[in-house]
């Protein structure tokens, strides 16, 4: 299983513990369907923080790296490196 996967797996797993909810598929829009509402919008932030390690800047957000499940995995991916790189610099 590549890291992508076992991302997307993580986060399947992350809406059915955190909000009781099975996503359809990676690409299905999470704020669309009225999946995710407000106030799962901002547990999903802290839940991304506490379960895979890096923060979200409020002023970093953007909706569309959050619609999917796709989409959050690659902000993930992405936050999980520069989280490396600024450890690596702080070294």
């Amino acid at each position: 299983m590549n890291d992508a996967n076992a991302i997307l797996e993580r986060l399947g797993v992350l809406f059915a513990e955190s909000f009781h909810i099975e996503v359809p598929s990676s690409d299905t829009d999470l704020l669309e369907t009225g999946i995710l509402d407000s106030l799962q919008f901002v547990e999903l932030l802290l839940q991304l923080e506490q379960r895979f390690g890096f923060r979200v800047k409020v002023e970093d957000i953007n909706l569309d790296d959050l619609r999917t499940l796709a989409r959050i995995a690659r902000l993930v991916t992405a936050g999980g490196a520069a989280t490396s790189a600024a450890s690596a610099v702080s070294s």
